[in-house]
């Protein structure tokens, strides 16, 4: 199975084509035909990057203001049967299903069940996409009605495994060159597991879940939270294990499984940022230990050798040869997570 990536831009139509081209791209796309209404009387713009994992699909979807309603009818006439989850990066969504209406924001998500109808609201700028999750009900092993409580229902994006699910699609979106044949049914795997552990959570039904789904769910939680305490001199295999309420024998197994170790993952990733500043233009008169206890590397002389042995040259050659390069922005932020 070949990951299928697709991308639609409505600037590269006639304007007066944009908004029912791209309508029909992102039905087609995503199989669950909706009734769309566009509020911005100065004109459509849109754009839709979408990635086909065979049953599971993850898109990244902006566009101008936007009124959306599934009906009984349209379900009849087409189903995936899935559940959806949108996360939005920027503006508000309003989501109505069950008798029940979502207000997300910025770093929150909802989910709705394409099997049931809904209503959307989408206000925002058709700069800042929003992601959009789909996945087969019957790849969920949760019970339904239990799943059906969390239609329409406000979560936070920011924490928890809603956050692991966001950080995973989002990563997924931006790796797309990388992907090959043998990738797709991995990653759907991956994300499966991920959204059953996302909706076991507020149920409290872990429980539910296969030992594989919850090793893999555990697993990506703690790189989320590594990434996200990098910065942190304190951050070691033990405060980590710590914090997730595992042995340190486990977490050493977990990261076994990758041929790796805690320590050595932790030190790959601090060291990555550190290099991607010092590539930075922007950070040129940022002085390099400065640069180094971001990231958690107290000692100035112990973080040099370790740079030198993973990318061959002293920090401060890397930098002058980044430098005398082709001017060139390197950045690891990416414009689908939500602003701060």
């Amino acid at each position: 199975m070949l990951p299928v990536w697709i991308e639609f831009d409505t600037d590269d139509v006639p304007a007066r084509d944009r908004f029912d081209c791209w309508a029909e791209f992102g039905i087609t796309r995503s199989r669950v035909p909706v009734w769309l209404r566009c509020l911005d009387d100065a004109g459509f713009r849109g754009s839709t990057r979408a990635l086909d994992l065979g049953d599971v699909q993850i898109f990244a979807l902006s566009h101008s203001p936007l009124h959306v309603r599934r009906t009984s009818a349209l379900i009849r006439r087409s189903d995936p049967e899935a559940y959806q989850f949108v996360f939005v990066a920027e503006g508000e969504c309003v989501l109505g299903q069950a008798e029940r209406e979502a207000r997300i924001g910025a770093g929150e998500f909802a989910m709705y069940d394409t099997s049931r109808p809904f209503t959307g609201l989408r206000r925002g700028t058709p700069d800042v996409p929003s992601v959009v999750v789909a996945v087969p009900r019957a790849l969920v092993p949760l019970p339904g009605n239990l799943v059906a409580q969390l239609t329409a229902v406000p979560f936070d994006a920011r924490c928890g495994m809603g956050a692991v699910l966001r950080r995973w699609s989002v990563d997924v979106l931006s790796r797309t060159d990388a992907l090959a044949p043998p990738d797709a049914r991995t990653l759907a795997s991956a994300t499966v597991d991920l959204v059953a552990a996302a909706l076991a959570a507020p149920l409290h039904a872990e429980k539910a879940l296969s030992p594989e789904a919850r090793r893999r769910s555990l697993r990506l939680r703690i790189d989320a939270f590594i990434d996200s305490h990098l910065g942190e001199p304190a951050l070691t295999p033990t405060t980590v294990a710590a914090a997730h309420h595992i042995s340190l024998r486990l977490l050493q197994r977990l990261f076994a499984e990758d041929d790796t170790s805690p320590a050595a993952s932790i030190r790959r990733r601090r060291l990555e940022r550190c290099r991607l500043d010092l590539a930075d233009p922007d950070q040129h008169r940022r002085p390099i230990h400065v640069i180094a206890a971001r990231w958690g590397f107290a000692d100035h002389a112990h973080f040099s050798r370790l740079f030198r042995t993973v990318y061959g040259l002293p920090p401060k050659d890397y930098r002058a040869r980044i430098d005398t390069g082709p001017a060139r922005m390197i950045n690891d932020a990416h414009p689908l997570l939500p602003r701060s």
